[in-house]
């Protein structure tokens, strides 16, 4: 990991006052979880069934993808296979706002794969995750580089903090519950549901290169001392053995960057809700048992002491030997990601939970770190929310629970600064009979919307899909046509109305006129270049049609309606082989074609042809 970034400090002296005087109204619960289930691993089954049973998680609340049982996935798979369905199961069952936290289980990937580096876009699946809220919203999330997590505490009080709520944040706090084997994790959920406030922290300075770290671990004692558990603190600084018998509740190092760390047990008994956590930049890479002869650390040429890509120590390890919750990494997070241990334990002994102590202490998100543990583990008591901080009100036009109504509200009214406040939620309501396939609905939603904000090109533009798909093609021109007077240069409206007035109104030289300013607009975009392919080909000019559609199929060659243009365009110039390439492709790619007259009629003209 690298010594480099700005020292950061934590004020301390509200903290006792402010958790001191607050009225609580009731801790998270289950009813506040989403637990994740992969169905293709019987280890994720059996886990999150028991993991929702201890916490009494509604079955509303259990989430079940089906996703690779591997490590590391694509950005793709991460998308198709976990997001999405994560997602849609939100957003169906109505409890965006309600879940606080999402919590994977053993068997749900770890990583997604990627370029590394500060600007590139490996992460780890749950710090990824944990945006889901706010792509749900509409906002926009970069897939590169770190995001800003809007729970950490930074420089600010730890007294200004609250419990994490649905009010004031557009995240999801995603923990996991994963180790070596089965019985080491539900090991781990009882010791989550059983957390204990006795037992010692330990800071271990020892070997760290000098910066921010030991400032850190310094300051982590400081607020711990002032907070009034001086008495429970041990920061180690000499060279000396680390093994203690006293049971501990915290412990942070640098792993198996320092030398006397170079084993995977370190002689240390922890409490039940233990939390820990290390600067070895890849102690989360996996959860796979190594050899029984492998140990961290060491010389990375020794082949010997590679395990999983890498040489680092093991998170999970440390919850074989009792720890309930700790944070890693799947990749080297650098030391501006690194976990805060100056928040991580005076948040955790002042009443915050698992998860919102990690959250507080975790500068990024969409970055390396993972969380693993019960969210809902709280040793010590302290702020509770209230009702109105999870939930508000469903929106009444929409259906959608308040918070999120709101924050999806916000996005679209920033994008139609020129809508009336009335439209805004009536286009929301129109996505949302979109997403759910009543698109009947939708059309009547967002004619309405149209009716009251006659200048919005997007629902114009919408509308004209929708008429396109139930074959109003008279309507879908006309909604075309007023797209273009608010925005003349619009490619799309401008490749579509030209492809219906060729093909619809059969007026291939006035779509020409269109189609020619969408390809000056954009000239490599395969499905302009198909529409005047395709409009030369109605004119006679095969040789140009043929030239464009060649173009387009090249630039989309999984696109079958471009591909059979081409077999049309190339039949007409008497290229009789590479059309029925092109046609024979054309119906791989969407069997159903074959039975179309104009193609049966293709076929026997080349089949003629031979």
């Amino acid at each position: 990991m690298l010594p480099s970034m700005t020292i950061l400090r934590i004020a301390v002296g509200a903290v006792a006052v402010v958790l001191g005087t607050c009225t609580a109204a009731r801790a998270q619960t289950g009813v506040n979880v989403a637990v994740i289930i992969n169905d293709a691993s019987p280890d994720s089954i059996e886990i999150g069934e028991y993991y929702a049973r201890k916490r009494d998680v509604p079955a509303s609340n259990i989430i079940h993808i089906l996703a690779p049982i591997e490590d590391s996935i694509t950005r793709a798979a991460y998308g198709e296979t976990v997001e999405r369905p994560i997602v849609r199961a939100l957003i169906e069952r109505g409890i965006q706002d309600r879940v606080l936290y999402i919590v994977l289980t053993k068997g749900v990937p770890l990583k997604i794969a990627g370029r590394a580096g500060l600007r590139g876009d490996a992460a780890s699946v749950d710090s990824e995750l944990a945006l889901s809220y706010r792509k749900m919203t509409g906002r926009d999330v970069g897939v590169t580089g770190t995001a800003e997590n809007p729970y950490y505490a930074g420089t600010r009080a730890l007294g200004e903090a609250r419990p994490f709520n649905r009010r004031e944040h557009d995240v999801y706090l995603v923990t996991r519950l994963d180790g070596f084997t089965v019985k080491d994790v539900l090991a781990l959920v009882d010791r989550g549901a059983a957390a204990s406030r006795d037992g010692r922290i330990l800071l271990d300075r020892r070997a760290g290169p000098t910066g921010a770290p030991e400032i850190w671990l310094l300051d982590a004692a400081t607020t711990l001392r002032e907070l009034g558990h001086g008495n429970r603190v041990d920061v180690v600084e000499a060279p000396s053995p680390q093994g203690t018998t006293d049971a501990l509740l915290g412990y942070f190092s640098w792993g198996s960057n320092d030398p006397a760390n170079h084993r995977r047990r370190l002689g240390l008994r922890f409490s039940p809700g233990a939390i820990a956590a290390t600067l070895a930049g890849t102690d989360a890479r996996t959860f796979a048992m190594p050899p029984d002869t492998w140990e961290p650390g060491g010389d990375p040429r020794d082949r010997s002491r590679i395990f999983a890509g890498g040489t680092q120590s093991l998170i999970a390890d440390m919850i074989r030997d009792g720890v309930t919750g700790a944070a890693g990494n799947v990749s080297e997070p650098l030391l501006a990601s690194a976990i805060r241990p100056q928040i991580l334990f005076p948040a955790y002994l002042s009443g915050f939970n698992l998860a919102e102590s990690f959250y507080l202490a975790l500068p990024h998100l969409s970055w390396q770190t993972v969380v693993v543990g019960d969210p809902l583990c709280r040793p010590f008591e302290g702020r509770a929310l209230t009702d109105a901080d999870i939930e508000s009100p469903r929106e009444p036009v929409t259906g959608l629970p308040g918070y999120f109504a709101e924050r999806r509200m916000s996005v679209v009214r920033e994008r139609n600064r020129n809508a009336p406040a009335e439209a805004i939620a009536l286009i929301v309501r129109a996505d949302i009979q979109l997403s759910a396939g009543d698109r009947d609905g939708a059309r009547r939603t967002l004619e309405d919307v149209t009716r009251r904000a006659p200048d919005l090109g997007e629902q114009h533009l919408q509308l004209a899909g929708l008429y396109e798909d139930a074959g109003d093609f008279e309507a879908a021109m006309q909604r075309y046509r007023r797209v273009l007077e608010l925005e003349p240069r619009h490619v799309v409206a401008l490749n579509n109305l030209a492809y219906r007035v060729a093909v619809y109104s059969k007026a291939p030289s006035e779509a020409l006129v269109l189609a020619r300013r969408a390809a000056a607009l954009a000239p490599q975009d395969p499905r302009v270049l198909d529409t005047l392919g395709w409009i030369n080909h109605l004119l006679g000019n095969s040789a140009e049609a043929v030239r464009l559609l060649t173009e387009a199929t090249a630039r989309a060659p999984r696109a079958s309606e471009i591909r059979l243009h081409a077999a049309f365009a190339l039949a007409a110039a008497a290229s009789y082989a590479a059309a029925e390439n092109h046609l024979n492709e054309a119906i791989r790619l969407s069997p159903k074609l074959a039975s179309r007259p104009d193609v049966e009629e293709l076929r026997a003209t080349l089949s003629k042809r031979r």
